[in-house]
């Protein structure tokens, strides 16, 4: 496919396309802005104007530069800025109360408040229903084109040999990442193991106003590792879960492992946040300590085990002595970003059999992607500017590259470590009034998927080149379906 072809349009209005053809409408940057106004607007609301400025300033020593919450500037309207006549917050008191209430450790809840005071966003966001819609469309597509026996072939065929080994089992947590780009949703990748599903259960629990159940949530998220467990183990009793990461209390979103344990201890289950280099497989049994392990619930970023410090990890996967969700083989046929490149490649869809609809839902909405090659490489390079650039196993941003930023020097690291590069989709935009001036939050919106199924939608808010957590007023962002 001559990458030229594909991205290199500047027309403003959608045109017909084939294969991996994008229109420029990837170019043109869309904002929904969002402005907001006094809290006590909220009737029943428990915010006071004191909570919004100080976050959890009752409960830490940390402070944050709230939004104005007098009224908008007359220059910025609620019509001009696009927004409803206010903007839901966050009751940071109620969602303090959940994160205390359900943690084992009080020490958590304040490590949470102390040590990550962008985690959460202020604010909701907002997902018009049909957009929602075709964002469930793709997610359809997808997952029918993952069940096709051509594609699996031709996936595994090109992985590493530990994904060969099918447990039975789905994989929890994909997260399918996408950005609004002129109302139309656009598919930026598929993750496995994406966190931050329980916090934002809680999250939607503490919107102003609002009414999500956080509890039924919670049961869907237990039920959905015991589905995973029944699936590679039948009927017999899960008792042990571990979440493991590699030093899981260094990690940003322990927080939420120590909420993960709590959870499945509520639900009778044994849980306990190991170590992935602490493990210890002997006698066909998994352990962390003495204890042994039945389920795994894997945080670690090491997709295809292959770090010796997952060795105990690694054979007790592959003998089925644990069962380790997500796990390699999921990664490979979802998360790899080499997919990318096929699952927008109409002529690749159909002859792996793919159904009409199935390819006419991923062509519109799956990014213009190829594998960067030697011999490509000059072509991507003069076409940089246009380019997002991952590596095919990368996750939260790292290593990804605004083509419009690139040195020579990196340049030869992506073309050497393998990469893949992508249309760049700018995001949407939220238009935050300050007192003294309006800021700009991009957003991204996830869907939390398991077995096809959404299980939660929710947003990041961030400033710079991707998604992060050192944004003041940013974070997850609570999802709001309009219409």
């Amino acid at each position: 496919m001559a990458i030229k072809c594909a991205i290199s349009s500047r027309q403003k209005k959608p045109v017909a396309r084939t294969g991996c053809q994008k229109s420029d409408m990837a170019q043109s940057r869309h904002m929904s802005r969002y402005v907001l106004h006094d809290a006590r607007e909220y009737a029943g609301s428990r915010l006071t104007p004191g909570d919004a400025r100080c976050y959890f300033a009752a409960h830490s020593k940390i402070t944050m530069k709230a939004p104005s919450l007098e009224k908008p500037p007359t220059s910025i309207s609620p019509e001009q800025a696009g927004a409803p006549s206010a903007l839901p917050l966050v009751d940071f008191s109620r969602l303090r109360a959940s994160l205390t209430q359900r943690c084992d450790e009080e020490s958590a809840c304040l490590a949470l408040l102390e040590q990550r005071p962008y985690l959460f966003a202020l604010s909701a966001a907002h997902l018009a229903r049909e957009e929602e819609a075709q964002m469930r469309a793709t997610i359809a597509a997808v997952e029918a084109v993952v069940a096709l026996p051509a594609y699996r072939d031709a996936v595994l065929a090109r992985s590493a040999p530990i994904v060969r080994f099918d447990p039975g089992t789905r994989g929890v947590f994909l997260g399918y990442d996408f950005h609004l780009t002129d109302g139309m949703p656009q598919l930026i990748e598929i993750n496995t193991n994406a966190g931050g599903g329980l916090l934002n259960i809680l999250l939607a629990h503490a919107l102003v106003g609002g009414n999500a159940d956080a509890a039924s949530r919670e049961d869907a998220f237990v039920a959905m590792f015991r589905e995973e467990w029944r699936l590679q183990r039948g009927d017999r009793p899960l008792r042990t879960v571990a979440i493991v990461d590699d030093d899981p209390a260094g990690q940003y979103l322990y927080p939420e492992f120590l909420l993960f344990q709590a959870l499945l201890r509520r639900h009778g289950l044994q849980a306990e946040v190991a170590d992935a280099g602490a493990l210890t497989y002997r006698d066909g049994v998994l352990r962390h300590g003495e204890t042994a392990i039945d389920l795994v619930y894997n945080r670690v970023t090491d997709f295809m085990l292959e770090q010796p410090a997952h060795a105990a990890l690694r054979h007790a996967y592959l003998d089925g002595a644990a069962v380790v969700t997500p796990h390699p083989r999921a990664h490979a046929l979802y998360a790899d970003k080499r997919n990318l490149a096929w699952l927008c490649d109409a002529a690749r869809l159909r002859q792996m059999g793919a159904g009409d609809a199935a390819m006419a839902a991923l062509v519109r909405s799956v990014p213009s992607t190829v594998e960067v090659a030697p011999g490509n490489a000059e072509a991507l390079w003069c076409e940089r500017r246009r380019l997002f650039f991952k590596p095919i196993h990368g996750f939260g941003g790292r290593g990804a590259y605004r083509g419009e930023k690139l040195t020579r020097r990196v340049w030869q690291d992506i073309v050497t470590g393998q990469y893949v590069a992508q249309a760049y989709v700018p995001p949407s935009e939220r238009l935050l009034c300050d007192a003294a001036t309006p800021v700009s939050l991009k957003v991204d919106f996830r869907h939390y998927v398991y077995a096809g199924v959404t299980q939660l939608v929710a947003a990041r808010l961030y400033q710079g080149q991707t998604t992060n957590f050192r944004t003041p007023q940013g974070g997850f962002a609570p999802v709001l379906i309009d219409g």
